[in-house]
This record gives structure tokens, C-alpha cells and sequence, in this order.
């Protein structure tokens, strides 16, 4: 009997083990990590993480678009604990759906622009004027300005009026340290936990003023859609923990790889339409969500590697965004390069919702405005170091601007839960949510 035409058929294998990936080693090169787990298949099981990485392009997005068998709410995520309850990036839909719709309407790109685009211009302004104020010396742009502008915006956005800046990164920093708190450090649960009770304390007072004074709000968006209190404190808590982190470092990575790569910035300052070119660029190349967690519902096949059910699978977004087999040249920044939907805000039903509102705020404002008033922006040899900054020289002028300094290295990436963490939490990057 003659065999059927068409293609043969692979027949699925076991995982392979990369018995090196640890905390330590993704924390220290996590993209040195990557590209070692892609050489060694799609999908490979790290025994130390206890988890399957998922690090094609292809798997990230094959997982993200089955939520049937591949469950947001994984057991082993950390994020119950961290914000008090299940947030909807931990809920499949409907209740997924559910969390998210109220908010939905007021994330789209119009509403951004109509609601907010205004709020986030005057916000990069004052910003401005203090990273400008801080003075040859001092000038950093994480402290001066990407931390206090995603502060402040989301601040306004969620209806959070009259919170200091500082008090909105401590939180957001308590819940992603919380989110990301595998070694189990006391320390860490005990930001985690001054962030709630705070938080649930703002909210006692703000969810009795939204119901009787409605606005454009995502808080009122929430009381008035009439979920439980306890969903709406649970994922204002969520948004805090990423809606800050992700265009803050967004901001410090467009600074960086604009320096590094000054052919690429020559065509966005001579084209003013590619900033969202060079936002894209940048999130694909350093991606705020390094990698979040599902699990398997049933015994499945993935990239041709049998997965048993109940399986803790790490979707590394940032593994599938330098992907060789869909982006050339991956670990270059090139706004040439063909046009291919990034995984830097997730995809599927799942992607980031707060997306539209971080590509505006930084990516047609922020930014832009940043190499509007000091066009000299280039990299301070003399301050090595993980973290993008900015720095003021004594006044060097170039076409009448003040030339600012900033370091040699982009800034870390971050992840959700049961993943790897930047040492210094007060600066690792999070999630733009809600999602």
C-alpha cells in the first residue's frame, strides 16, 4: 500500500535540558540566556526554574492564542499574593473579559489622544524643566524624568489626583518585587504588603467619590462598570505594578538605542513620522515584559516537544522578539527592517490594553520632545553602568541647546511572575497593564 501524499511528519520529542539556566544566569545576561535556550530548541525545560521556556516567536504566540490549554491562571504565578487577589492577566475569559472591558473603551488610541494626550504633554514638560533643573552635575533620566513622568501620568490616567510621584513608584515597585519574589525574600513581601495596605487605603476613599462624580478615569471606569471591590482594587493594583515601569524604561531605552545607533537617529530627527517606528524598534529590541507564566491544562505538543498537563510554561517574549528566524539582524536596532508585529506587549486576547497609551505618552511625546529641546543627547562614557541615565554637563551648547550625557548600557528587562529580577528593585522594568 502506497503512503499517503504530503509532507512527513515530525513525530514530537521530549524537551531539551538546559541544565545551566538558573536565577543567577538569567539574571545576569538574560539575553545571553535567550540566544543560548534558542540554540537549543523552541521550547526547553529548565529543571533549576521548574518550568518549560518558550523562546520562539511562533511559541509565544501559539501559547498566548490557546487559552484552553494554556492557562493564565498558572499555579505557580506570584502575583495572588503580591496584589491581593487575582488580577485579570491571571483569569482566562470570560473573566478575563470581564476585569478588562470597563477599561477598554478608554485605553483605545482615540480616547488616549481626546482624554489624555494634553495631560501627558504638560506632564513632559514639567518633567523636562526639572531634569533640566537638576544641573550639570545631577541630571539623571530615570530620577528627573522617565520615573516621574510614568508616574504622573498614571497617576491621572487611573484618577489617583493629588499622588506624589514617589509614592506611586514605591508601590509599583513593592508589587513587582512581590510579582517576582521566587527566592521568597521577607523583605520583598514586606514592600509588597506596605504597597497594598496603602493602596486599599486610597481607594477606600477615591471608589465613594467616582460613584457619585464619574470621569474619564480607569478607576471610574471600574466602579461604574460595577465589578466586585475586591477585582477593583486587585487590578488598580496591576496597573500601578506595570502601567509605571514599562514606559519609564521604554523612555530610557529609545534614549539608548538612539545614542548607540546614531544612523537611526539621524532618520527619525529627519522624519519626525518614524518615532513610532523607533518606539516599536526599541520595545522589540528590549522588551519591557521579559516573560510571564501559563500551564498546561492538558497534555499537548508545542514546536514539536511534548509538554505533559500541568506543566509550567515561561512565555519569554523577549526570547521571541530576537527570534533570527523572524527578524534579521535581532540584536541590531534598524527602524528599516521589515514590518513584524512585535511581542513587547504580549499578544492575543491577553496583550497589554495599556499599550496605545504607553506608545503615545512616549513615543510621539515624551521622547520626541526630549530631542526637540536638547538635540545633543549622547552617551556619558565616563558613568558605566546597567541603568540608562541622563546627565548634564557644564554647559556645553550645541545650536543653542544644552548637550546632555547619558551610559553605555540599556536598561535590564523585567518579567512577571516566577521570573528572574534585576538586583536593584528600583529600577526593574514590569508590565504596561491592564492587560
Amino acid at each position: 500500500m502506497n503512503a499517503p501524499d504530503g509532507p512527513a511528519v515530525t513525530p514530537p520529542v521530549e524537551a531539551p535540558t538546559a541544565k545551566w539556566m538558573d536565577l543567577a544566569t538569567w539574571q545576569r545576561d538574560p539575553y545571553d540566556a535567550y540566544r543560548r535556550l534558542r540554540e537549543s530548541g523552541p521550547v526547553v525545560w529548565a529543571p533549576a526554574l521548574g518550568r518549560y521556556m518558550v523562546t520562539s516567536y511562533s511559541g509565544c504566540r501559539v501559547v498566548e492564542a490557546d487559552q484552553e490549554t494554556y492557562t493564565a491562571d498558572a499555579r505557580t504565578a506570584l502575583t495572588e499574593r503580591a496584589l491581593h487577589g487575582k488580577p485579570m492577566v491571571r483569569k482566562d475569559d470570560p473573566a478575563h473579559a470581564q476585569d478588562r472591558a470597563p477599561v477598554n473603551r478608554s485605553l483605545r488610541p482615540k480616547s488616549v489622544r481626546e482624554a489624555w494626550a494634553g495631560v501627558f504633554e504638560r506632564n513632559a514638560r514639567t518633567c523636562l524643566e526639572a531634569l533640566v533643573a537638576a544641573g550639570p552635575e545631577q541630571a539623571d533620566l530615570d530620577r528627573d524624568f522617565a520615573g516621574p513622568l510614568a508616574a504622573m501620568n498614571l497617576a491621572d490616567m487611573l484618577g489617583f489626583t493629588g499622588v506624589r510621584p514617589a509614592d506611586m513608584n514605591r508601590w509599583s515597585q513593592g508589587f513587582v518585587g512581590g510579582q517576582g519574589n521566587m527566592a521568597d525574600d521577607p523583605a520583598v513581601w514586606e514592600r509588597a504588603e506596605a504597597a497594598n495596605q496603602e493602596v486599599d487605603e486610597v481607594l477606600r476613599e477615591l471608589v465613594p467619590h467616582y460613584r457619585a462624580h464619574p470621569d474619564a478615569s480607569l478607576v471610574s471606569a471600574w466602579v461604574s462598570s460595577g465589578i466586585s471591590l475586591e477585582a477593583l482594587h486587585t487590578n488598580v493594583k496591576l496597573v500601578i505594578s506595570g502601567g509605571l515601569n514599562e514606559p519609564m524604561h521604554a523612555v530610557a531605552t529609545m534614549v539608548w538605542a538612539l545614542t548607540e545607533h546614531p544612523d537611526q537617529r539621524e532618520l527619525v530627527l529627519a522624519d519626525p513620522q518614524r518615532w513610532t517606528d523607533a518606539f516599536d524598534e526599541a520595545v522589540r529590541l528590549v522588551s519591557p515584559i521579559g516573560a510571564y507564566t501559563r500551564e498546561t491544562t492538558r497534555p499537548t505538543t508545542l514546536e514539536g516537544v511534548d509538554l505533559p498537563a500541568g506543566a509550567t510554561v515561561s512565555v519569554t517574549v523577549a526570547a521571541g522578539n530576537r527570534d533570527p528566524e523572524v527578524f534579521e539582524r535581532p540584536d541590531q536596532f534598524d527602524l528599516e527592517r521589515p514590518k513584524v508585529s512585535h511581542l513587547g506587549f504580549g499578544s492575543g486576547v491577553h496583550m497589554c490594553a495599556g499599550h496605545w497609551a504607553a506608545r503615545i505618552a512616549v513615543g510621539e511625546i515624551a521622547v520626541p520632545m526630549l530631542y526637540r529641546e536638547l538635540p545633543g543627547l549622547r552617551m556619558d562614557v565616563r558613568r558605566p553602568g546597567d541603568l540608562v541615565r541622563l546627565r548634564l554637563p557644564r554647559p556645553a551648547r550645541r545650536a543653542g541647546h544644552l548637550e546632555l550625557l547619558t551610559s553605555t548600557t540599556p536598561p535590564r528587562l523585567g518579567c512577571q511572575d516566577g521570573c528572574a529580577r534585576d538586583r536593584d528593585l528600583e529600577h526593574v522594568p514590569g508590565r504596561v497593564v491592564p492587560r
